[in-house]
């Protein structure tokens, strides 16, 4: 066939999806950084399901209405720079196509052209090395190739080759690539997508993943269905053997070694008057004929365990409603209250930094950040909660910040305004640089320009081998991360901490504060504060319990 139609390429974005899925934690692990919340694989992966769950759930595929589904899917649920680009350019080919009844080899080149487009001007400094190059990569060459003689999957099989050269080339275009000896993990993903369509294209047929999410909150799957293939062995079977007389050592390692050979998860417990039985199978019957070889049955159990993971699943898609229902009923009660000028949203992880911003008066904080990226769909759902007509964002990471601008552009009856905070330091500093007397312009002015000021580390564990920022970095070894680099690599927290801070605090420095995260006991983060104070004698230093995952200690410096 030289053409997709709607109904292929409905099949083709669900095998890209799919493959993506089953590639996630390969492209986790090109994160440059060894720290542990590579995330690229995983953002991409929830952002491409969010439009395969809108796709799967069309009723009529056509070209127009598919297209629209692919583009909305993936814009509302894109997390991270990796996942808001990948929307960007499923926007852009979708664009391309949605008014065709079938795709030929010009359009094909057309669309991926217009894709590659539109994703290098959502961002507004296009870096070369990444998923960008790897898309402008392949749509030159489907333009350069663009021919009616050329078969479709030729076409196809060449395009996907010159990517994958592409990509070879991208530590040659980022030299902290090279360090790390990775390839870009953003266009490693696109890659996937598109070798998982081609595969459809070729006739492969494809299982979806059931954990398909929206919004970063899981999708409750109706009863019918519920996936219980990866349940080997569907009958728990119990039952008791009444001996006719004792069994010896051999011949109980007999009878487990049967119930082996017919299912799994087996007790066998034996004395000389009977035998406690216990085994998952697909044939209760073998077993209890097996128990009638040696006695008498009694306590006979068999529970279809199919049956109760499905009853399962549907009572937990009952309490999901129910409390959706009550969240609900309080967003409606919180709407009804008077409207604000001003309101503040900001992304943290950790209920200490929660409570902060509580504090400090933000209205919402999306739980996320470091090792969860939220959707575009979280900030326009915060936003829908937020009773004010101008809205502040604070991502507090840099791999959240394209997501909430996203969202900015796409809320309609609120207008947010994103201040690029790229740590959770940052955006303190901006909500408390907030004047509540000055316009909105003059606000995103100066909480830009103060938390521009603050410089930030963070603490961490490095999760494998590798050169970077010129440090030889060793599994577990603790690493000191600025806001541009490797600052500082040890084998005490505490050491590292301050080496990190000796290359932050300068003259003009005043104030060191610290959060402590989940892992640091209160009394360890008052004992590093005390060596702090001695280090640096003319600073003051705060000390707060953060609750954050993955970084023992997030420090500023202003």
């Amino acid at each position: 066939m030289n053409y997709i139609d709607a109904a292929l390429l409905a099949k083709m974005f669900l095998g890209g999806a799919q493959n993506l899925d089953a590639n996630k934690e390969y492209i986790n692990q090109l994160n440059v950084f060894p720290v542990p919340d590579g995330d690229t694989g995983t953002n991409m992966t929830m952002t491409i399901m969010s439009a395969a769950k809108d796709v799967q759930s069309l009723a009529d595929k056509n070209m127009y209405d598919l297209c629209k589904a692919i583009s909305t899917g993936s814009l509302r649920g894109a997390r991270g720079n990796s996942g808001v680009i990948l929307s960007q350019l499923l926007r852009g080919f979708t664009k391309g196509v949605r008014d065709l009844e079938k795709i030929d080899v010009p359009a094909l080149a057309a669309a991926m052209t217009r894709a590659a487009d539109t994703a290098y001007k959502a961002v507004m400094k296009p870096k070369e090395g990444t998923i960008l190059t790897v898309a402008r990569g392949m749509a030159n060459k489907a333009e350069e190739l663009s021919s009616p003689d050329i078969s479709m999957e030729d076409y196809i099989s060449q395009i996907i080759a010159y990517g994958e050269e592409v990509l070879a080339k991208t530590p040659e275009m980022l030299p902290v690539l090279k360090q790390a000896g990775v390839v870009d993990s953003g266009g490693q993903g696109l890659i996937e997508v598109v070798k998982g369509a081609f595969d459809v294209f070729l006739g492969k047929e494809i299982t979806m993943p059931t954990h398909v999410v929206s919004g970063g909150v899981p999708d409750i799957i109706p009863a019918e269905d519920i996936d219980t293939a990866n349940i080997k062995f569907g009958y728990c079977t119990e039952f008791i053997v009444l001996l006719e007389k004792p069994l010896s050592d051999e011949q109980v390692n007999e009878f487990k070694s049967y119930l082996e050979s017919i299912g799994d998860s087996i007790v066998c417990v034996a004395d000389e008057e009977l035998v406690k039985i216990h085994v998952h199978t697909n044939n209760p019957g073998l077993a209890f004929e097996k128990g009638l070889s040696l006695g008498q049955l009694d306590r006979m159990k068999i529970d279809n365990m199919r049956l109760e993971h499905a009853e399962k699943l549907a009572k937990e898609r009952a309490r999901y409603n129910e409390l959706k229902a009550e969240e609900s009923a309080k967003e409606a009660e919180k709407a009804a209250k008077e409207r604000k000028p001003y309101g503040f949203l900001a992304v943290c992880a950790g209920d200490g930094l929660k409570d902060i911003f509580g504090e400090l008066g933000v209205d919402y904080v999306i739980s996320g950040g470091q090792t969860m990226n939220p959707s575009t769909n979280d900030f326009l759902d915060a936003a829908a909660k937020v009773n004010a007509d101008t809205i502040f964002a604070l991502p507090n990471n840099k791999n959240v910040i394209l997501a909430a601008q996203q969202a900015a552009s796409l809320s309609k009856d609120k207008r947010i305004i994103v201040i690029p905070t790229t740590t959770v330091p940052q955006g303190i500093t901006a909500v408390i640089s907030f004047n509540p007397d000055a316009t909105p312009e003059e606000n995103e002015a100066s909480m830009k320009e103060e938390s521009s000021r603050v410089k930030t580390g963070e603490v961490t564990y490095a999760t494998r081998n590798t050169c970077i920022d010129g440090k030889e970095i060793k599994t577990d070894d603790i690493m000191g991360i600025g806001d541009s680099k490797i600052l500082a690599v040890g084998s005490s927290i505490n050491e590292t901490t301050i080496d990190m801070l000796s290359k932050m605090v300068d003259d003009e420095t005043v104030l060191i504060s610290v959060y402590y995260g989940a892992d640091i006991k209160e009394e360890d983060a008052t004992v590093l504060c005390e060596q702090i104070n001695e280090r640096f004698p003319g600073c003051d230093v705060d000390v707060h319990s953060g609750g954050q995952p993955v970084y023992y200690y997030i420090v500023s410096a202003e």
